[in-house]
């Protein structure tokens, strides 16, 4: 997947694109979650999927932006300063959003919420800010056990920053056949949790306990890795109209309702491991070998990969809003927990409200985008030269 190494390298546009549209299929995703009962009848079903792809293209960016640098003398220092600059903003960013709407998703479905100080509050955004991740207990100001209560999603940015390290201090080293058999072992590994997953699935990996942390590492490590061996083993092709192509298997693969159902927890595990495993790198490469053509498609792209990032991290906190206010507990507020103990209108009872909500997301993400992370990303590069 090498392009010339110039001094300044071209973009792929078309991935930037990508990682726009799996995000935003991560806030209908979450949408639908809102009226779900349980895994088996929630719309845009294997939308949790878009993580692990987001881990594909985090690898093949590490590796084009970052694998020839090293040769010519930039230090780990330099490496986590320039990550710190491109991911770090909107972390921040997410944990002010996430203290700004918290008070407002006081409900049955958040218990711990009404009986939170503001204080505590504040001390969670702080350390939020940091992405240091909370243990479940007085922190856990939600009541979901979250690592970041205020920003459930920040998780994955967490994950995403433990790949950088793993990256700059060891991997970056390994040859090709070294980060093969890595890749290797770690897609088995996939493979045997998805397959056999007591909820047939790879859901999960946002708290910090034992099997929550498994989760995240076994969604991270293959993906990531599996994204960096891709750039340096594989050329890429011309393919037409890429980005159509590619956006609709992404769509599709997101969008594919639950397999095998409750007496077939195993094949929803098989699909999980096949998308990750195959599908994901090869609509990755189908991307990379594509060109952006048209005005308009050039402007889609942009305004995808622009707000890809911001909208992933800003719009969880109008979800638990949301999520809040259509859920009604079936019994004593005391004894609620988990999506079972509520009943939730179906979607079509509340679909302008959900239209709302996802307009919300966008145009967030946008302004954020536009007036806080670019000009702050702008002033730290400056700074840190």
């Amino acid at each position: 997947m090498q392009k010339q190494i110039i001094s300044t390298k071209p973009r792929y546009e078309i991935l930037d694109g990508l990682r726009g549209v799996a995000a935003v299929m991560v806030v209908a995703f979450h949408i639908f979650e809102a009226h779900a009962t349980s895994h088996f009848d929630q719309v845009i079903n294997h939308g949790y999927l878009a993580v692990d792809f987001f881990f594909v293209l985090s690898g093949v960016v590490i590796g084009y932006a970052y694998d020839d640098r090293w040769s010519k003398g930039m230090s780990i220092g330099t490496f986590f300063k320039r990550r710190l600059i491109r991911l770090q903003p909107m972390v921040i960013f997410g944990s002010l959003i996430g203290a700004a709407c918290f008070f407002f998703q006081d409900s049955p479905m958040f218990y711990k919420i009404h009986n939170t100080p503001v204080w505590l509050m504040l001390i969670v955004m702080v350390i939020g800010m940091t992405l240091i991740p909370l243990a479940p207990g007085k922190m856990d100001i939600r009541g979901w056990g979250e690592m970041h209560p205020l920003n459930g999603p920040a998780w994955s940015l967490f994950l995403e920053y433990c790949a950088n390290i793993l990256y700059a201090l060891f991997i970056r080293k390994f040859s090709k056949t070294a980060l093969s058999i890595l890749v290797f072992i770690a897609g088995a590994v996939l493979i045997h949790f998805a397959v056999t997953s007591p909820h047939g699935d790879i859901i999960g990996g946002w708290s910090l306990n034992g099997e929550q942390l498994r989760i995240g590492f076994t969604r991270l490590i293959y993906p990531f890795f599996a994204g960096l061996l891709l750039y340096r083993i594989c050329k890429t092709g011309k393919v037409k109209d890429a980005f159509l192509w590619c956006s609709l298997l992404i769509i599709i693969a997101l969008s594919v309702p639950r397999i095998g159902g409750k007496e077939f927890l195993w094949a929803n595990g098989i699909y999980d491991s096949l998308v990750i495993i195959f599908l994901f790198p090869f609509v990755v490469w189908l991307g990379a070998s594509g060109e952006v053509t048209g005005k308009y498609a050039s402007k889609i792209c942009k305004f995808l990969g622009d707000i890809s990032y911001p909208i992933y991290i800003t719009h969880y906190p109008l979800i638990y809003i949301y999520t809040g206010w259509v859920g009604t507990p079936k019994m004593p507020v005391s004894d609620v927990g988990g999506w079972a103990a509520f009943t939730k209108p179906p979607i079509s009872e509340t679909w302008h409200w959900a239209v709302i909500v996802f307009i919300s997301c966008i145009l967030l993400a946008w302004a954020s985008m536009k007036f806080y992370d670019l000009p702050v990303r702008k002033w730290l590069t400056k700074i840190w030269k």
